[in-house]
């Protein structure tokens, strides 16, 4: 089942196209990264698919439907950098506000709900961090308190913009850990990923793009050196086979 469907997606900042005409399908209980260079349109591929940034042609569709009807269904873990990590609050507000879909916005959280957000801060192991103001918290801290938000959402799709950008050991690992639990249960994700040799170790999907889709499919098919090549614009030094997805890292 496809759980979502990009078809001739194109957006441009001002005269500048920065997308040219994406077309994929994302299948269920995939987990994929999405590689490129800088300036490829990584974000604003993720940005665009959940109507954040504008485009300028194309059709999404989230399970065979529009966006709005089918939000409850999404989460969606931004770039650490465009977060306002000097606001007053603290860590258990922040993951309770992946739950305003269920509590409404002009309503209180009960307790079912702060439960809910302490589980998921279990999940990443922040659970002693609760009452923490998040500007008090390490990078990788952070990133984790964000991944519970999306968590406690308990969505079925899940975006992802560099989780593992600037992170310690220990948050990758839990991180990468929460992304194998999200497959087994079903779900399905996209991350955006920097990160060359873990590709193969972390994802069984990959996206390789530069400004349009060079490559899309089973990461042990697609991440070869001649779509990295093309991906990034020119010849990729790497030891080991001609087919990247099965060597080992």
């Amino acid at each position: 089942m496809d759980v979502l469907t990009v078809r001739n997606l194109s957006t441009a900042y001002q005269s500048k196209v920065v997308l040219d005409s994406l077309s994929f399908s994302v299948e269920q209980g995939t987990l994929t990264g999405i590689v490129g260079p800088n300036g490829a349109g990584k974000s604003t591929m993720i940005k665009s698919i959940l109507g954040l940034q504008p485009k300028i042609s194309g059709d999404v569709e989230f399970y065979g439907n529009a966006l709005q009807s089918q939000k409850q269904r999404i989460g969606y873990v931004p770039q650490r950098g465009a977060v306002d990590w000097d606001f007053p609050t603290n860590v258990i507000d922040v993951v309770t506000m992946g739950l305003y879909g269920q509590i409404g916005w002009l309503r209180f959280p009960r307790e079912k709900h702060r439960k809910l957000a302490m589980a998921a801060l279990e999940k990443v192991d922040m659970t002693e961090y609760a009452t923490r103001q998040i500007s008090q918290l390490s990078g990788g801290q952070q990133q984790r308190v964000f991944l519970a938000r999306a968590l406690v959402q308990e969505a079925e799709l899940y975006f992802m913009d560099e989780p593992f950008a600037g992170v310690d050991a220990k948050t990758e690992r839990t991180i990468i850990s929460v992304l194998e639990e999200l497959k087994d249960q079903g779900k399905t994700v996209l991350v955006v990923h920097h990160d060359l040799q873990t590709v193969p170790r972390y994802f069984d999907h990959v996206l390789m793009l530069n400004k349009q889709l060079i490559a899309y499919g089973p990461t042990k098919e697609t991440f070869t050196t001649a779509h990295l090549s093309k991906t990034y614009g020119g010849t990729i030094q790497w030891l080991g086979g001609e087919n990247l997805g099965q060597r080992s890292v």
